[in-house]
């Protein structure tokens, strides 16, 4: 499996997300080398769905959400977040964790 959507940056990891708001839950849903797809509850306006994401995201990898910054895509449903000061490893066995489990559903 490709992994671009995950790339290891200066202090931390950049994965590449895409968001779909207004869904009925939060989770990690599907993916495709290009991102990661997350369906998130909260919806697309006041920056709800973003916040939302982020708080997501700290709970998934056990970081604080001052460490999670939307880098690119703050209006768009393509992302690209990076987390700082995290164990690049951990964070990308966590992520290859979930969607392992995603394949194997399919």
């Amino acid at each position: 499996m490709r992994k671009d959507f995950i790339n290891i940056a200066d202090n931390g990891v950049i994965i590449a997300v895409k968001l779909v708001p207004n869904s009925s839950f939060n989770k990690i849903v599907d993916y495709c080398s290009e991102f990661i797809r997350i369906k998130i509850s909260a919806p697309p306006i006041e920056n709800k769905a973003n916040k939302e994401l982020v708080e997501f995201l700290s709970d998934c990898f056990k970081v604080n959400r001052s460490k999670i910054k939307i880098i690119s895509g703050d209006k768009s449903k393509l992302k690209r977040i990076f987390i700082s000061d995290v164990d690049t490893n951990d964070v990308i066995q966590k992520i290859m964790f979930v969607l392992n489990s995603i394949q194997k559903e399919k």
